[in-house]
């Protein structure tokens, strides 16, 4: 297996894995009947931009590696606002 070869694979495993965020979401809101957003979303959508954006700097792709990288950060802020709000919800129900 070629280098090459190797790359495509992870594009493609970090589309998949970004692809799949929205299979996710979809099931959780039929679950609930009403559309939610489960922390399972961004883990992947965080999951696939890693991947993607490894894939853009192999490929040198600066337009493809400033909309990963762009994304990465508002993935990891929602996941940093979701632990803080359990958090803040864990000590309010022990006190």
């Amino acid at each position: 297996m070629s280098t090459e070869w190797l790359w495509i694979g992870i594009g493609f495993l970090g589309q998949a894995m970004f692809s799949g965020r929205f299979l996710v979401q979809w099931l959780a809101s039929e679950r609930a009947k009403r559309s939610v957003v489960p922390v399972a979303f961004w883990f992947f959508s965080l999951a696939g931009g890693v991947t993607l954006l490894a894939y853009a700097i192999y490929r040198q792709d600066p337009v493809f590696i400033a909309g990963q990288g762009a994304g990465l950060l508002i993935y990891t802020r929602n996941l940093m606002l979701i632990r803080r709000e359990a958090k803040a919800l864990s000590e309010s129900e022990s006190a």
